[in-house]
C-alpha cells in the first residue's frame, strides 16, 4: 500500500509540475542554476509533508542581528575616543566572538544543507530530513543527498544520494524540465523512506 501511494504522489507531484509556469535559468551562470534547483527541491520535500524546520535559521538570525547591533554600539556610542576605549574594545571582542560562533554553526551544522524538516504530521515512525546539495565550480554534475535530522534516532533512514549532469533537467534555453526533475527528486525521497521502514 505503501510504495502503491508513493507511486501516486510522485505522479500526480510530476503532472502538476508540468501545468505551473515554466523555470528559467541561465545556463552559463552556475549559481542560477543551483539556487532554481535547491529552490524546486524544497518545494517537492515540502510537497510530500515535511514541514521545513526554521529553528537554525533563526539562530542564525538573531546572531546576525546581535552583530550588527554591536557594530552600530561601536559606531555610534555617544562618547568619542579615547573615552570610548573601553567601549570599543569590548564591541571589538563581542563582534569577533559571534563572528566565529556563526561560522562554527554553518560549517559544523549548515554544512551543504539547503532544506531541515520535521517529521511528517502525524508521523511516529520518522524523523525530519536534511536535505544537501552540491554543483561543484566548473562541473554540471548536481549531487542531492537525504539524511535523518536526527541520525541517532531508530526512526532514522540510512542516508541517500543522486548525483546527475544539470543538462538532464534543462532545455538549451534554460527552461526546467520540471517533470524530470520531480520524477528523479521523488525517487529519492522514496528510496529513503523505503530505507527507513526496512529498518524497523
Amino acid at each position: 500500500m505503501t510504495s502503491n501511494n508513493n507511486t501516486t504522489t510522485t505522479t500526480t507531484d510530476s503532472s502538476s509540475a508540468s501545468k505551473k509556469t515554466p523555470k528559467k535559468t541561465n545556463l552559463l551562470d552556475p549559481n542560477s542554476i543551483k539556487h532554481l534547483l535547491d529552490e524546486t527541491v524544497t518545494e517537492i520535500v515540502t510537497s510530500r509533508g515535511y514541514k521545513e524546520d526554521v529553528r537554525l535559521s533563526n539562530v542564525k538570525l538573531l546572531i546576525g542581528s546581535i552583530i550588527i547591533i554591536i557594530a552600530l554600539i561601536a559606531q555610534f556610542y555617544p562618547k568619542k575616543f579615547p573615552q570610548n576605549k573601553d567601549v570599543l574594545i569590548g564591541c571589538i571582542i563581542l563582534y569577533i566572538i559571534f563572528n566565529i560562533l556563526l561560522q562554527v554553526i554553518i560549517h559544523t551544522k549548515e554544512k551543504n544543507a539547503i532544506l531541515f524538516t520535521h517529521p511528517p504530521a502525524g508521523s511516529f515512525k520518522s524523523t525530519g530530513l536534511v536535505v544537501s546539495s552540491k554543483l561543484p565550480k566548473f562541473s554540471d554534475m548536481y549531487t542531492l543527498s537525504i539524511s535523518s535530522s536526527d541520525t541517532k534516532s531508530i526512526c532514522a533512514g540510512k542516508p541517500v544520494q543522486l548525483t546527475k549532469s544539470v543538462t538532464q533537467w534543462f532545455t538549451k534555453d534554460g527552461i526546467l524540465a520540471e517533470g524530470l526533475f520531480w520524477k528523479d527528486v521523488n525517487g529519492l525521497i522514496n528510496k529513503y523512506t523505503g530505507e527507513s521502514n526496512k529498518s524497523k
